[in-house]
């Protein structure tokens, strides 16, 4: 009887241990990440950068946990690229122009080409990064890429011409500040986050900014008009990369995932920024903000005022095929505003 007692027990142990084993040996298969942007976790971005997330853990069959770090709760928006390179985040969201010319080739796309859409600027950029298989993103590995929709202007007076621009004091940072002031404005640089009181205080009398900042920022509240002059709409390139040691490190069959995934999502990252512009500019004008489009005309000599800026560019960059890149964008441009 104590023999099968002792049996017993030797056996129950046997079975416990391979149990506690095979656990921690699929534990050990579970690969674990960390994500960080900028974007608040109430931001249309952030939700769908979240999305993409749980979607990467769902068709990997949860063998990779992803942990979601937004409102630059892990890295701020300037220190995420960094971030990304040096592995204090696997995988980072961030504005190129945050790092301002690190990324040559990708500063292309935030000139005022005018761009009619979100969608079309995604589409734009993943295109251009593909035909010229440009080196910005040679130290990471780049997931996808993406664009805001058209950059406006909207401010506290009307602007029906480009003679009432002169001397205006207008929020713009990087790109949307040389449009300010080949428009003969007088360019004021600060974050969003401090526009809604700038444009209270009357410290700047406009503001360069996708529709959505109207809602998303509540800077319709501090603005009377919004000035519809697509003509001269820019757009600012984002990145969602990994750190190209951990990207190494993946099963190719979870590399496969990372990217059949990512392509979906770059349309959804796309139309995300369309769906929030419809939303800043209805909640605009709820409020009573006027719409002010500019006649064809005006809109022309908007185009031609920003040319320099393009032209510019291209001198910065006489190492690249920077005008190449200016017309492949332009064309695109307008393949997507005829549709």
């Amino acid at each position: 009887m104590r023999l099968c007692k002792w049996v017993l027990f030797v056996f129950l142990g046997v079975v416990i241990g391979m149990w506690a084993f095979q656990s921690s040996t699929a534990e050990a298969k579970t690969i674990e990440l960390t994500y960080s942007t900028f974007f608040p976790p109430t931001h249309i971005q952030a939700k769908v950068a979240e999305e993409w997330g749980r979607e990467i853990e769902k068709r990997t069959n949860g063998e990779v946990k992803i942990t979601f770090f937004p409102g630059s709760s892990l890295l701020k928006g300037p220190q995420i690229y960094d971030g990304v390179l040096k592995g204090i985040t696997d995988i980072g969201m961030s504005v190129c122009a945050y790092t301002r010319g690190r990324f040559p080739s990708t500063e292309a796309i935030d000139l005022p080409m005018g761009y009619p859409s979100g969608v079309a600027a995604t589409k734009i950029i993943n295109a251009l990064y593909e035909k010229f298989k440009f080196k910005d993103f040679d130290n990471v590995k780049v997931l996808y890429l993406f664009a805001h929709g058209p950059g406006l202007l909207f401010s506290k007076k009307p602007i029906h011409k480009l003679e009432e621009l002169d001397g205006l004091k207008i929020r713009s940072t990087g790109t949307s500040a040389a449009v300010s002031k080949a428009l003969g404005a007088c360019p004021v640089s600060m974050p969003q986050n401090a526009t809604y009181e700038a444009l209270q205080k009357g410290v700047v009398e406009a503001t360069f900014g996708p529709i959505e900042v109207l809602k998303g920022w509540k800077q319709g509240e501090v603005i009377k008009y919004m000035i519809d002059c697509y003509s001269i709409g820019y757009t600012q390139s984002f990145f969602v990369a990994m750190n190209k040691k951990t990207w190494e490190s993946l099963p190719s069959d979870v590399q496969s995932v990372f990217e059949e995934v990512s392509k979906e999502w770059l349309l959804k990252t796309g139309e995300a920024w369309d769906t929030s512009d419809r939303e800043g500019r209805a909640f605009s004008t709820s409020l009573g903000n006027e719409t002010i489009k500019l006649s064809k005309e005006e809109s022309k000599r908007w185009a031609e005022a920003v040319k320099p800026v393009w032209e510019e560019y291209i001198k910065e960059h006489e190492g690249l095929p920077a005008r190449e890149y200016v017309e492949f964008i332009e064309a695109e441009v307008k393949k997507y505003s005829e549709n």
